[in-house]
């Protein structure tokens, strides 16, 4: 009885059953749970604790970390309590998006391009040198790209379209605010940027030709939109097949004053929110990262979302 009691307690805490339904599929380590579930180290090593205690999971160090697993139910002790609380699992808030972020993690354990990436990134201002700069480096990477038509959605005053226009062959700014599309046309004549098109319109329903673009890029702007999905919907409309859409948006946070300093109608995105917003505009081969962390207070991160239109 005291071996029922104990799994019952166990098992009666949401945050514990949502990180053994996890476990259920596959070993992961305190970082990756972290990674997915968003919550603390010390909140997710604390329920680990308990799933041990009570003999639900298994761990095994490899190098530096420690991995956790599901205990096998075929010998554990009332495992039919275990396999009525996974079923029930899948009711919580949060399952479908950590089934989400769980893939996400699993990719990104096969690709060493992006932690070599991030290494040369940490490593690029730390020493001063003459000439190097993020600038030159942006502008050297834009000149590599080939001649593609690119819709910048919401786009503002245009300065990620003057950026794409110098090795795109016609860049599209759509945004909202007369007074901003006008100050976009002016600076880009100033520049003698021919190859920019700005147009007045909504990014939820952009004037912009069904499959008519070659990348979609939406940057720091679907935290402000009450129907995110919406815009999704519509840069898919206007890709052509295999067209790619890029995302740039603030991951999910605590900074509340951000309604009110910046307009923001939502605190950011989770990469799982962001993934099935995706996944329901019907876009494929999603991936997503975090492509930014600030060193101030609010902290703030931004991820970087990628997927085509099959």
């Amino acid at each position: 009885m005291a071996k029922i009691l104990k799994y019952l307690r166990t098992l009666a805490d949401p945050t514990r059953l949502r990180i053994l339904s996890l476990l259920e599929k596959e070993t992961l380590s305190v970082q990756e749970l972290q990674s997915i579930t968003r919550m603390g180290q010390s909140r997710i090593s604390t329920h680990l604790a308990v799933l041990l205690e009570s003999g639900l999971l298994t761990s095994q160090r490899k190098g530096r970390s420690i991995l956790y697993k599901l205990s096998d139910l075929t010998v554990l002790p009332h495992s039919e309590l275990v396999t009525s609380a996974l079923q029930g699992a899948r009711e919580l808030p949060d399952y479908k998006t950590d089934l989400v972020n769980l893939k996400r993690i699993l990719s990104l354990r096969e690709e060493h391009t992006r932690l070599f990436f991030n290494q040369v990134a940490g490593r690029f201002d730390r020493k001063y040198g003459p000439g190097r700069s993020w600038q030159a480096f942006g502008q050297l990477l834009l000149k590599m790209l080939p001649p593609l038509v690119i819709a910048d959605l919401g786009s503002g005053e245009g300065l990620i379209s003057e950026l794409f226009a110098q090795s795109a062959k016609q860049v599209i700014a759509v945004d909202n605010s007369p007074k901003i599309i006008k100050f976009g046309q002016a600076q880009a004549k100033k520049a003698g940027i021919k190859n920019i098109e700005f147009r007045l319109g909504d990014i939820q329903d952009p004037p912009v030709q069904d499959a008519s673009v070659d990348v979609v890029v939406i940057s720091q702007v679907l935290h402000h939109l009450d129907k995110p999905e919406q815009a999704l919907s519509a840069a898919y409309r206007i890709l052509i097949p295999g067209g790619k859409i890029f995302i740039l948006d603030l991951l999910k946070h605590n900074f509340s004053e951000a309604h009110k300093l910046y307009g923001d109608t939502r605190l950011g995105f989770s990469e799982g929110e962001i993934h099935l917003l995706l996944e329901h505009a019907l876009f494929k081969n999603i991936d997503i990262t975090i492509a930014d962390h600030e060193e101030n207070p609010p902290h703030l991160q931004t991820l970087l979302a990628t997927a085509v239109k099959k």
